[in-house]
């Protein structure tokens, strides 16, 4: 082929090859090649000949249409060009539609991707917790399935979660949410973090209302469940109050919670009640059951049949009761000990009660010594040799005694400064429940009753200057206390700390010195004082105070005709026709009982009077138709009642030194009376029922009348 037909020349051909081996070089160097090659101007005649002598080869190609086209920069592109020397950078176009396309020369890109989120992560890992817990109902294995998933800082939504999905399902799935919640109470979730997750909750409560009709009524519901279930304290709703709006769902929650469900009476048996799931046991039946397999294990010894018992119980929560339960068992029988150690022991080992629930067990039963102390006098010396065994073998955890120490390591004026703290919040809650139960338990587990005085003037201070109905619950509770937990002395030296500072609490009362009095003489007809304390109270008063002059006007108020039945109707009676209308609900249920009734259904009409410090009129009575109609089925409701803790050993003896006192009129009768009396007291003794102060003296006076006559 000529060469005036060929695509090149050969002098262009020899351009080109000195290009290509200079390309490197040219590439690389400050100047480019087209840089280099831009002094050749580019000339072409219309014709589309062009010259051939100094001309720019690379920006100059020449179309098969024949027309000139001029090349990009770096002589790569262009229509009709075949790109740029040597190119290995520039961007190849594949044709997905070309017959030899392969998918592996398309070039990688990097594809963003979001990184996880932690919290939604342990979210969905909770969801399926719950869900296969709803299914097994396993307490135990959700607990330890929690564990496993760890991100404890994400506990608080274990709570919202469960709660939340619990509340669009049916009453079995709530009340299984509730005892979840208690059993995860401490042991997996700090308390803290549950308060944390109800509040979530409650700043949730405008959305959960929007997909469950009455997710207000069911959240307050859940709200009162957790107090009563002591997994919440009362006082988280008046500080949860103060974070919310008052016009949000979550404030109209807690304002449920604590009007319809935490102030209604016998509030915690109606709430425990209210969901009745299968899985619902209430505390009562949980401790009567403690205390039988106990009984059990101690007459058999079979302590692989004791575990199966507790581990059947399935509320490893609660352990520390069992803990409780039989160390006091030991103390009172103390040929026990040794099996009592062994199971407690045998029960740590193999993991069937936790080192969090041994050490909460002694940690109240060592709180609740004093009161341990009247039925048993040695209880501290024992609970002192109990300990070091314990640790020793390695089921109490060292870290008890040091607790213990550092709890012991308060000044004074710091532990009075936080004991009047902490019975203002108990008092106030009083107020607001009127559970005189809860009241009692809340001043044994402050284990102060060197300051039971000073409760007592914090309680009546704060009556004084509230309405009838509180100065009614005043009075009600002091009878209760004086009763169970206080002394006479506790109780008079408490109303002389009020009569001292009269004139400074008139100050802020404008009536102090009327109510204080009517507070004194109600005392004394109820029982809690008698007159000749008044007349100690004086003699420690300056005469011309208004201490002293409060304590007139009692005398004045006890000396008035019909005085007892005022008294008692001064701030509306309440109380004062409760006690007579008692009296006659004791005499049907007993009646009822021992005509053919249950025991069961006798010690439920008696929890349901809710008037505790009134229970030794159950005893009185239940002996006194004992005898008269020779029936001793009696005895057995009193030892249910005495059993279940629903009688307390301060009300059985109170019982039977009533019915002491009372001897000569019923012999009038029951002319046997003192020989029944006398089978009774040795019967009550033997169980236990009465204290060991109770029938020394006075006792054997009327026994011995009794043999004489």
């Amino acid at each position: 082929m000529a060469s005036n037909k060929r695509f090149l020349t050969d002098e262009q051909r020899a351009l080109l090859t000195i290009a290509s081996q200079n390309v490197e070089s040219l590439s690389s160097s400050p100047k480019s090649s087209t840089s280099l090659l831009s002094e050749h101007i580019v000339k072409a005649n219309a014709g589309g000949k062009a010259q051939t002598a100094g001309i720019a080869v690379r920006h100059v190609r020449r179309s098969h249409s024949g027309k000139l086209v001029r090349v990009k920069k770096d002589g790569a592109g262009g229509k009709g060009t075949w790109g740029k020397l040597l190119d290995t950078d520039v961007e190849s176009h594949l044709d997905q539609n070309d017959p030899n396309y392969d998918s592996g020369e398309e070039p990688y890109q990097l594809v963003g991707s979001t990184v996880p989120d932690p919290l939604d992560e342990y979210k969905r890992a909770v969801v399926s917790v719950i869900e296969e817990y709803f299914s097994t109902g396993d307490v135990d294995l959700a607990a330890s399935d929690l564990r496993e998933i760890g991100s404890s800082e994400y506990h608080p939504y274990v709570i919202k979660r469960l709660v939340s999905m619990a509340m669009d399902r049916h009453d079995k799935e709530k009340e299984m949410a509730s005892v979840l919640l208690s059993a995860l109470y401490a042991d997996v979730i700090s308390p803290n973090q549950i308060c944390d997750g109800f509040f979530m909750l409650l700043e949730s409560a405008d959305d959960l209302a929007v997909d469950i009709l009455d997710a207000v009524d069911i959240l307050a519901l859940f709200l009162a469940r957790a107090v009563v279930d002591d997994i919440v304290p009362p006082a988280f709703l008046t500080q949860a109050k103060k974070g919310l709006p008052e016009s949000s769902k979550g404030f109209q929650v807690i304002q449920i919670a604590d009007k319809s469900y935490l102030s209604a009476p016998h509030h915690a048996e109606l709430v425990e009640k209210r969901w009745g799931g299968s899985t619902h046991i209430t505390v009562e039946e949980v401790k009567k059951k403690i205390a039988d397999l106990l009984r059990e294990y101690v007459e058999s010894g079979d302590t692989i049949e004791a575990c199966r018992f507790i581990r059947e119980l399935g509320v490893s929560f609660f352990h520390h009761e069992v803990v409780k339960r039989a160390l006091v068992l030991a103390m009172e029988i103390r040929t026990a000990e040794p099996l009592i150690l062994k199971l407690l022991k045998e029960a740590s080992e193999e993991g069937l009660i936790s080192s969090s629930q041994m050490v909460k067990g002694f940690s109240r039963l060592a709180e609740s010594l004093d009161d341990l102390a009247l039925d048993i006098p040695s209880a501290k010396a024992l609970f002192q040799s109990l300990v070091p065994k314990a640790i020793s073998e390695g089921w109490l955890d060292a870290s008890f005694v040091k607790s213990s120490a550092e709890d012991g390591e308060v000044p004074d004026d710091a532990k009075v400064r936080r004991y009047k703290e902490e019975v203002g919040t108990i008092i106030h809650e009083y107020f607001l429940s009127d559970d005189i139960p809860e009241l009692i338990q809340s001043l044994v587990d402050l284990g102060a009753p060197e300051y039971n005085p000073i409760f007592l003037k914090k309680l009546i201070t704060l009556a004084m200057d509230r309405k009838n109905r509180e100065k009614e619950m005043a009075s009600v509770l002091l009878a209760s206390l004086q009763s169970e937990i206080f002394s006479s002395e506790d109780i008079a030296n408490g109303f002389v700390m009020l009569l001292e500072s009269a004139e400074d609490t008139a100050l802020d009362i404008l009536d102090a010195s009327n109510e204080l009095s009517l507070f004194l003489a109600r005392a004394v007809i109820d029982d809690v004082l008698v007159p000749h304390n008044l007349e100690e109270m004086s003699s420690k008063l300056s005469p011309n105070s208004s201490g002293s002059e409060t304590v007139r006007m009692a005398r004045a108020l006890l000396s008035a005709r019909h005085a007892g039945e005022r008294i008692l109707r001064c701030w509306g009676g309440g109380s004062g026709w409760a006690v007579e209308d008692a009296k006659d609900k004791i005499l049907k249920l007993l009646e009822e009982y021992e005509s053919g009734g249950v025991v069961a259904e006798a010690c439920q009409c008696i929890r349901d009077l809710g008037m505790p410090f009134f229970n030794h009129e159950v005893v009185k009575k239940a002996l006194v138709m004992a005898m008269e109609k020779k029936n001793d089925r009696m005895l057995d409701l009193l030892q249910e009642c005495f059993t279940e803790g629903l009688i307390t050993i301060n009300q059985m003896t109170k019982g039977f030194a009533r019915i002491l006192d009372g001897l000569d009129d019923l012999a009038l009768d029951i002319p046997n009376v003192r020989e029944k009396f006398s089978f009774y007291v040795e019967h009550a003794q033997k169980k236990g029922w009465l204290l060991p102060s109770f029938g020394s003296s006075a006792t054997d006076d009327s026994l011995t009348r009794a043999a004489a006559s």
